[in-house]
């Protein structure tokens, strides 16, 4: 089955679970014909189909809550019950059961395509070395979250660039196309659920955002709150894509919540599933961040490395997994991260290839 083939065949699975807006839909193709990056973030259930043929020992490795989508692009801010900043991964709607080797695997070939993009100046084998460096010292640790406070003062001036300045911001969101029908009522209970007060006057925005769940349904509140604007959104949550790779031999069970639970985190308190509606806050310091958002003055592999650290963050979540990946690692080859991203890289390409000729014709 390539990958033209692949794709029908998961948004016909698409449909039997969500309602797929058409126009998004063929953004969402456009963008993976645009570069292989975007290709790699949009087509996770593509990666659970050709990932154990490419990596078949790799596959067989002990298998934890792990967040499946992991790329480079994949990490964000919020704030905390307290206030604080925290740094960590930001997007879990493909959370599954998986060998802990995928995560850091795609977060390699993620990076590997950056690279070759022009978005981080690094060699792929020491992006690699610094992703799995974080990685061991926080299982050793038994991780830690990036509370960017007194501490990780690094991270903040890299995480708070000027383009999350509030003037930026909102004049994104005043760019959103208004809804002038009504949003699904499960929708509508679950962003007024997240409003700070009761009874605020709201007006709903599409939000066209990302790629792997670009298609589902995203609704964007907007309302004035004490002489300010406040943004909550609700998106159209699935079951992972790693159940229609496997050919739904599984429950089809929404582990989002699941993982934001048992992983070494400082949770966002406006991050909830209600139903299947992912609903949370948007505002300046409370989104994804994207490499082209990050100054140019970072240490990159000092990034890396704390990419690395807080998917281990997530991975600890399961239990004994710090003894499991311990002993599974200590008997792979030293370049064996820096091997499995080279081969899927590969892997990806050659599907991008494919992609891009049947969306030219």
């Amino acid at each position: 089955m390539n990958i033209v083939k692949a794709t029908q065949r998961f948004e016909d699975w698409l449909r039997r679970h969500t309602t797929l807006l058409k126009p998004d839909l063929r953004l969402k193709h456009q963008r993976m014909a645009e570069a292989v990056f975007p290709f790699l973030r949009a087509t996770f259930y593509r990666w659970m189909q050709v990932w154990p043929e490419v990596c078949p020992d790799l596959a067989k490795a002990p298998r934890v809550l792990a967040v499946g989508d992991l790329h480079v692009e994949n990490f964000g801010t919020w704030r905390d019950i307290e206030g604080r900043l925290v740094w960590g991964i930001n997007d879990f709607d493909e959370a599954a059961v998986l060998p802990y080797t995928v995560d850091l695997v795609r977060l390699a070939t993620s990076a590997m395509f950056a690279i070759a993009s022009g978005g981080l100046a690094l060699k792929p084998k020491e992006a690699c070395e610094s992703i799995l460096e974080g990685y061991k010292e926080s299982l050793a640790s038994r991780g830690r979250p990036y509370v960017l406070e007194e501490e990780n003062n690094w991270l903040r001036q890299i995480a708070t660039g000027v383009l999350r300045d509030p003037a930026h911001f909102w004049k994104r969101m005043d760019a959103l196309p208004r809804i002038n029908k009504p949003i699904p009522p499960s929708a509508q209970e679950a962003l007024e659920h997240l409003m700070p007060e009761r009874g605020l006057t709201y007006h709903a925005v599409r939000r066209v955002a990302g790629l792997g769940s670009l298609g589902h349904v995203r609704v964007v509140a907007i309302a004035l709150c004490h002489g300010a604007r406040v943004a909550r959104e609700a998106k159209a949550l699935v079951p992972s894509s790693v159940y229609w790779a496997n050919g739904d031999v599984a429950p089809s069970e929404i582990l989002y919540h699941a993982i934001l639970s048992r992983s070494v985190r400082c949770p966002d308190p406006f991050v909830q599933l209600r139903g299947h509606w992912i609903v949370r806050r948007l505002s300046p310091h409370c989104s994804r961040i994207e490499l082209s958002a990050l100054p140019t003055n970072r240490d990159e592999l000092r990034l890396l490395s704390a990419m690395g650290w807080e998917t281990a963050n997530i991975h600890l979540g399961s239990v004994d997994a710090p003894r499991y990946i311990r002993r599974h690692l200590s008997r792979l080859k030293p370049n064996w991260l820096f091997t499995a991203a080279k081969d899927m890289e590969k892997a990806v390409t050659s599907d991008w290839h494919t992609w891009k000729k049947s969306e030219d014709s």
